[in-house]
Protein backbone atom coordinates (compact mmCIF):
# COMPACT_ATOMS: atom_id res chain seq x y z
CA UNK A 1 0.00 0.00 0.00
CA UNK A 2 3.27 2.20 -0.02
CA UNK A 3 3.00 2.93 -3.53
CA UNK A 4 -0.42 4.70 -3.25
CA UNK A 5 0.84 7.28 -0.53
CA UNK A 6 3.55 8.11 -2.53
CA UNK A 7 1.17 9.13 -5.21
CA UNK A 8 1.27 12.67 -6.90
CA UNK A 9 -1.17 14.21 -9.04
CA UNK A 10 -0.43 16.90 -11.77
CA UNK A 11 -2.80 19.17 -12.99
CA UNK A 12 -2.38 20.63 -16.16
CA UNK A 13 -4.32 23.53 -17.75
CA UNK A 14 -4.40 24.02 -21.42
CA UNK A 15 -2.50 27.38 -21.11
CA UNK A 16 0.26 26.12 -19.46
CA UNK A 17 0.98 23.69 -22.17
CA UNK A 18 4.01 24.66 -24.59
CA UNK A 19 2.95 25.90 -27.85
CA UNK A 20 4.76 24.14 -30.87
CA UNK A 21 5.24 25.91 -34.12
CA UNK A 22 2.79 24.70 -36.83
CA UNK A 23 4.38 21.84 -39.51
CA UNK A 24 4.72 22.65 -43.23
CA UNK A 25 2.02 19.94 -43.62
CA UNK A 26 -0.73 22.25 -40.72
CA UNK A 27 0.58 25.91 -42.61
CA UNK A 28 -0.63 24.40 -45.96
CA UNK A 29 -4.51 23.70 -45.05
CA UNK A 30 -5.94 26.45 -43.04
CA UNK A 31 -9.14 26.43 -42.01
CA UNK A 32 -12.17 27.43 -44.21
CA UNK A 33 -12.49 30.71 -45.07
CA UNK A 34 -16.28 33.06 -44.26
CA UNK A 35 -15.94 34.17 -47.51
CA UNK A 36 -15.51 30.74 -49.18
CA UNK A 37 -18.95 29.92 -46.95
CA UNK A 38 -20.61 32.38 -47.49
CA UNK A 39 -20.45 31.48 -51.75
CA UNK A 40 -21.17 28.24 -50.97
CA UNK A 41 -24.89 28.91 -49.59
CA UNK A 42 -25.35 31.48 -52.12
CA UNK A 43 -25.03 28.91 -55.15
CA UNK A 44 -27.59 26.78 -52.87
CA UNK A 45 -30.06 29.38 -52.47
CA UNK A 46 -29.71 30.33 -56.32
CA UNK A 47 -30.51 26.49 -56.83
CA UNK A 48 -33.27 25.76 -54.43
CA UNK A 49 -35.02 29.16 -56.07
CA UNK A 50 -34.42 28.25 -59.68
CA UNK A 51 -36.24 24.72 -58.58
CA UNK A 52 -39.36 26.02 -56.64
CA UNK A 53 -39.83 28.32 -60.00
CA UNK A 54 -39.60 25.18 -61.86
CA UNK A 55 -42.16 23.23 -59.62
CA UNK A 56 -44.30 26.32 -59.78
CA UNK A 57 -44.62 26.39 -63.75
CA UNK A 58 -45.50 23.03 -64.22
CA UNK A 59 -48.11 22.84 -61.24
CA UNK A 60 -49.82 25.72 -63.20
CA UNK A 61 -49.56 24.07 -66.60
CA UNK A 62 -50.91 20.88 -65.59
CA UNK A 63 -53.37 22.70 -63.88
CA UNK A 64 -54.40 24.57 -67.13
CA UNK A 65 -54.53 21.38 -69.06
CA UNK A 66 -57.48 19.84 -66.63
CA UNK A 67 -58.96 23.36 -66.88
CA UNK A 68 -59.19 23.36 -70.75
CA UNK A 69 -59.80 19.72 -72.07
CA UNK A 70 -58.51 19.14 -75.49
CA UNK A 71 -61.13 17.88 -78.46
CA UNK A 72 -59.98 15.60 -80.11
CA UNK A 73 -58.70 16.29 -84.17
CA UNK A 74 -58.96 14.17 -87.43
CA UNK A 75 -55.19 15.04 -87.68
CA UNK A 76 -53.90 12.66 -84.86
CA UNK A 77 -56.18 9.75 -85.84
CA UNK A 78 -53.17 8.10 -87.04
CA UNK A 79 -51.29 8.47 -83.45
CA UNK A 80 -54.92 6.91 -81.64
CA UNK A 81 -55.76 3.43 -82.10
CA UNK A 82 -58.86 2.52 -82.55
CA UNK A 83 -60.76 0.44 -79.93
CA UNK A 84 -60.17 -3.01 -81.74
CA UNK A 85 -63.25 -5.16 -82.69
CA UNK A 86 -63.79 -7.91 -80.88
CA UNK A 87 -63.45 -5.57 -77.46
CA UNK A 88 -65.87 -2.90 -79.22
CA UNK A 89 -68.32 -6.34 -80.16
CA UNK A 90 -67.63 -7.24 -76.58
CA UNK A 91 -68.99 -4.70 -74.71
CA UNK A 92 -71.54 -3.71 -77.04
CA UNK A 93 -72.86 -7.88 -76.18
CA UNK A 94 -72.61 -7.17 -72.17
CA UNK A 95 -74.64 -4.15 -72.13
CA UNK A 96 -77.10 -5.66 -74.29
CA UNK A 97 -77.87 -8.17 -71.82
CA UNK A 98 -78.47 -5.76 -69.46
CA UNK A 99 -82.54 -6.79 -68.63
CA UNK A 100 -83.63 -3.13 -67.02
CA UNK A 101 -86.19 -0.89 -67.70
CA UNK A 102 -83.46 2.23 -66.94
CA UNK A 103 -81.48 0.90 -69.76
CA UNK A 104 -82.12 1.67 -73.62
CA UNK A 105 -83.48 -1.28 -75.90
CA UNK A 106 -81.49 -2.95 -77.68
CA UNK A 107 -81.77 -2.91 -81.06
CA UNK A 108 -81.56 1.39 -80.50
CA UNK A 109 -78.22 0.90 -79.09
CA UNK A 110 -77.40 -1.39 -81.68
CA UNK A 111 -78.09 1.70 -84.05
CA UNK A 112 -76.15 4.16 -82.06
CA UNK A 113 -73.15 1.26 -82.19
CA UNK A 114 -73.17 1.10 -85.73
CA UNK A 115 -72.72 4.83 -85.80
CA UNK A 116 -69.95 4.77 -83.29
CA UNK A 117 -68.30 2.07 -84.90
CA UNK A 118 -67.99 3.65 -88.59
CA UNK A 119 -67.11 7.33 -86.92
CA UNK A 120 -64.79 6.55 -83.86
CA UNK A 121 -62.75 8.15 -82.58
CA UNK A 122 -64.44 11.19 -82.78
CA UNK A 123 -66.29 14.78 -80.97
CA UNK A 124 -68.82 13.11 -79.73
CA UNK A 125 -71.92 15.64 -77.74
CA UNK A 126 -74.55 13.27 -75.87
CA UNK A 127 -77.50 15.63 -74.40
CA UNK A 128 -78.72 13.17 -71.39
CA UNK A 129 -76.73 11.18 -68.79
CA UNK A 130 -77.75 7.35 -68.12
CA UNK A 131 -77.18 3.84 -67.76
CA UNK A 132 -75.49 4.03 -71.43
CA UNK A 133 -73.26 6.84 -71.27
CA UNK A 134 -69.80 5.27 -70.29
CA UNK A 135 -70.73 2.82 -72.74
CA UNK A 136 -70.34 5.61 -75.34
CA UNK A 137 -67.45 6.55 -73.96
CA UNK A 138 -65.90 3.60 -74.30
CA UNK A 139 -67.07 2.98 -77.67
CA UNK A 140 -65.60 6.00 -78.62
CA UNK A 141 -62.41 5.06 -77.53
CA UNK A 142 -59.22 7.72 -78.06
CA UNK A 143 -62.09 10.33 -79.11
CA UNK A 144 -63.45 12.88 -77.00
CA UNK A 145 -67.36 12.47 -75.44
CA UNK A 146 -69.09 15.18 -73.82
CA UNK A 147 -72.01 14.72 -71.66
CA UNK A 148 -75.05 17.79 -71.06
CA UNK A 149 -77.25 16.83 -68.20
CA UNK A 150 -80.17 18.87 -66.56
CA UNK A 151 -79.56 17.73 -62.83
CA UNK A 152 -76.12 18.77 -61.68
CA UNK A 153 -76.08 16.35 -58.42
CA UNK A 154 -76.84 13.31 -60.80
CA UNK A 155 -73.63 14.59 -63.24
CA UNK A 156 -71.85 14.80 -60.31
CA UNK A 157 -72.84 10.90 -59.11
CA UNK A 158 -71.76 10.09 -62.79
CA UNK A 159 -68.52 11.93 -62.42
CA UNK A 160 -67.39 9.71 -59.08
CA UNK A 161 -68.81 6.74 -60.02
CA UNK A 162 -66.78 7.00 -63.49
CA UNK A 163 -63.80 8.89 -63.02
CA UNK A 164 -62.61 10.58 -66.37
CA UNK A 165 -66.11 10.94 -67.56
CA UNK A 166 -66.48 14.27 -68.43
CA UNK A 167 -70.27 15.94 -67.94
CA UNK A 168 -71.60 19.44 -67.38
CA UNK A 169 -74.75 20.62 -66.30
CA UNK A 170 -77.46 22.85 -68.69
CA UNK A 171 -80.17 24.76 -67.26
CA UNK A 172 -83.27 24.98 -69.60
CA UNK A 173 -86.30 27.16 -69.43
CA UNK A 174 -88.29 25.44 -71.80
CA UNK A 175 -91.32 23.40 -71.23
CA UNK A 176 -92.92 20.40 -73.07
CA UNK A 177 -96.31 22.44 -73.39
CA UNK A 178 -94.98 25.13 -74.91
CA UNK A 179 -94.16 23.01 -77.90
CA UNK A 180 -95.80 24.93 -80.72
CA UNK A 181 -95.38 28.47 -79.15
CA UNK A 182 -91.67 27.89 -79.03
CA UNK A 183 -91.72 26.54 -82.70
CA UNK A 184 -93.23 29.85 -84.21
CA UNK A 185 -91.26 31.80 -82.81
CA UNK A 186 -88.32 30.00 -84.05
CA UNK A 187 -90.11 30.76 -87.53
CA UNK A 188 -90.18 34.25 -87.23
CA UNK A 189 -86.88 34.66 -86.11
CA UNK A 190 -84.86 32.31 -88.30
CA UNK A 191 -83.17 34.72 -90.51
CA UNK A 192 -81.97 36.49 -87.26
CA UNK A 193 -81.54 34.96 -83.62
CA UNK A 194 -82.93 31.22 -84.12
CA UNK A 195 -80.59 31.45 -87.99
CA UNK A 196 -79.10 27.83 -88.87
CA UNK A 197 -75.42 29.46 -88.99
CA UNK A 198 -74.38 31.30 -85.77
CA UNK A 199 -72.55 31.24 -82.65
CA UNK A 200 -75.08 30.29 -79.86
CA UNK A 201 -73.16 31.45 -77.26
CA UNK A 202 -74.61 34.84 -78.17
CA UNK A 203 -77.50 34.23 -79.07
CA UNK A 204 -81.16 35.47 -78.41
CA UNK A 205 -83.19 32.24 -80.06
CA UNK A 206 -85.68 31.27 -77.38
CA UNK A 207 -84.91 27.69 -78.30
CA UNK A 208 -80.68 28.35 -78.37
CA UNK A 209 -78.66 27.11 -75.53
CA UNK A 210 -76.13 29.76 -74.80
CA UNK A 211 -74.73 29.00 -71.53
CA UNK A 212 -73.09 25.90 -71.54
CA UNK A 213 -68.94 26.23 -71.43
CA UNK A 214 -67.61 28.44 -74.13
CA UNK A 215 -65.13 25.97 -74.84
CA UNK A 216 -67.80 23.37 -76.28
CA UNK A 217 -69.14 25.86 -79.28
CA UNK A 218 -65.72 25.80 -80.92
CA UNK A 219 -65.71 22.21 -81.15
CA UNK A 220 -66.33 20.07 -84.76
CA UNK A 221 -68.59 17.35 -83.08
CA UNK A 222 -68.59 14.75 -85.18
CA UNK A 223 -71.67 12.47 -83.34
CA UNK A 224 -74.39 14.72 -81.69
CA UNK A 225 -77.06 11.57 -79.25
CA UNK A 226 -79.65 14.04 -78.20
CA UNK A 227 -80.94 11.55 -74.94
CA UNK A 228 -82.16 14.15 -73.17
CA UNK A 229 -83.46 16.50 -71.40
CA UNK A 230 -87.07 14.87 -69.84
CA UNK A 231 -89.81 14.83 -71.83
CA UNK A 232 -92.40 12.80 -70.63
CA UNK A 233 -94.69 15.32 -69.00
CA UNK A 234 -96.22 18.64 -69.79
CA UNK A 235 -94.00 20.28 -67.32
CA UNK A 236 -91.27 18.18 -68.66
CA UNK A 237 -88.10 20.54 -70.12
CA UNK A 238 -88.37 19.16 -73.55
CA UNK A 239 -85.86 18.50 -76.37
CA UNK A 240 -86.84 21.26 -78.40
CA UNK A 241 -83.61 23.16 -77.27
CA UNK A 242 -81.66 20.32 -77.46
CA UNK A 243 -82.32 19.20 -80.92
CA UNK A 244 -82.47 22.73 -81.86
CA UNK A 245 -78.96 23.61 -80.72
CA UNK A 246 -77.91 20.27 -82.09
CA UNK A 247 -78.97 21.30 -85.51
CA UNK A 248 -76.88 24.79 -85.16
CA UNK A 249 -73.45 23.48 -83.85
CA UNK A 250 -73.68 20.79 -87.19
CA UNK A 251 -74.18 23.56 -89.37
CA UNK A 252 -72.02 26.20 -87.66
CA UNK A 253 -68.87 23.56 -87.79
CA UNK A 254 -65.57 25.47 -88.87
CA UNK A 255 -64.78 22.81 -91.09
CA UNK A 256 -66.33 20.76 -94.06
CA UNK A 257 -67.38 17.42 -93.43
CA UNK A 258 -71.13 16.01 -92.17
CA UNK A 259 -72.26 15.53 -88.11
CA UNK A 260 -74.37 12.15 -87.67
CA UNK A 261 -77.42 13.78 -85.18
CA UNK A 262 -79.06 10.66 -83.69
CA UNK A 263 -82.61 11.58 -81.88
CA UNK A 264 -83.49 9.33 -79.18
CA UNK A 265 -87.75 8.78 -77.97
CA UNK A 266 -88.72 9.74 -81.87
CA UNK A 267 -92.10 8.38 -81.82
CA UNK A 268 -93.10 11.07 -78.92
CA UNK A 269 -94.47 14.44 -81.11
CA UNK A 270 -91.50 16.93 -79.74
CA UNK A 271 -88.63 14.67 -80.83
CA UNK A 272 -90.39 13.91 -84.05
CA UNK A 273 -91.85 17.95 -84.64
CA UNK A 274 -88.52 19.44 -83.75
CA UNK A 275 -86.57 17.10 -85.79
CA UNK A 276 -88.29 17.54 -89.17
CA UNK A 277 -88.13 21.15 -88.16
CA UNK A 278 -84.76 21.70 -87.71
CA UNK A 279 -82.75 18.42 -88.93
CA UNK A 280 -85.31 18.14 -92.05
CA UNK A 281 -86.37 14.98 -93.49
CA UNK A 282 -84.15 15.84 -96.49
CA UNK A 283 -81.61 14.41 -94.01
CA UNK A 284 -83.48 11.23 -92.59
CA UNK A 285 -81.62 8.26 -92.78
CA UNK A 286 -83.70 5.17 -92.59
CA UNK A 287 -80.93 2.65 -91.47
CA UNK A 288 -81.77 2.67 -88.00
CA UNK A 289 -84.30 -0.54 -87.75
CA UNK A 290 -86.16 1.44 -84.69
CA UNK A 291 -88.58 3.34 -84.73
CA UNK A 292 -87.61 4.99 -81.38
CA UNK A 293 -84.31 6.26 -82.49
CA UNK A 294 -83.98 9.08 -85.92
CA UNK A 295 -80.60 9.32 -87.40
CA UNK A 296 -79.77 12.10 -89.50
CA UNK A 297 -77.00 13.24 -91.88
CA UNK A 298 -76.04 17.07 -91.56
CA UNK A 299 -73.57 18.95 -93.81
CA UNK A 300 -71.44 21.51 -92.12
CA UNK A 301 -68.98 24.45 -93.06
CA UNK A 302 -68.86 25.40 -96.77
CA UNK A 303 -71.90 23.23 -97.13
CA UNK A 304 -74.12 24.21 -94.68
CA UNK A 305 -77.24 26.20 -96.07
CA UNK A 306 -77.25 29.44 -94.22
CA UNK A 307 -80.65 30.92 -94.79
CA UNK A 308 -83.03 28.29 -93.91
CA UNK A 309 -82.84 24.66 -91.98
CA UNK A 310 -84.61 22.69 -94.62
CA UNK A 311 -84.78 23.29 -98.64
CA UNK A 312 -88.32 22.56 -98.85
CA UNK A 313 -89.30 25.58 -97.10
CA UNK A 314 -89.17 28.94 -98.67
CA UNK A 315 -86.89 31.92 -97.37
CA UNK A 316 -88.28 35.36 -97.10
CA UNK A 317 -86.54 36.66 -100.76
CA UNK A 318 -87.86 33.67 -102.48
CA UNK A 319 -91.53 33.99 -101.09
CA UNK A 320 -91.50 37.83 -102.38
CA UNK A 321 -90.25 36.62 -105.91
CA UNK A 322 -93.51 34.15 -106.36
CA UNK A 323 -96.01 37.06 -105.23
Amino acid sequence: MKGLNNTRFILLHPSSLPTTKPSATSAASPPPSPIISSHHRLWLLLFLSLFTLASLLTLLSTASNHSQPLSFSPTLATEVTRLPSHIFDTLLHYASLVNSSTHMPEPDMLAIASVLRRRAPCNMLVFGLGAESPLWRALNHGGRTVFLDENSYYAEYMEGQHPGLETYDVSYTTQVRDLHDLLASAKESRNSDCRPVQNLLFSECRLALNDLPNQLYDVNWDVILVDGPRGYSAKSPGRMAAIFTASVLARSAKRDGTTDIMVHDYDREVERVCSEEFLCLENFREETGTPYLAHYVINGGNAARRDTFCSNVKTEEEAEVEV
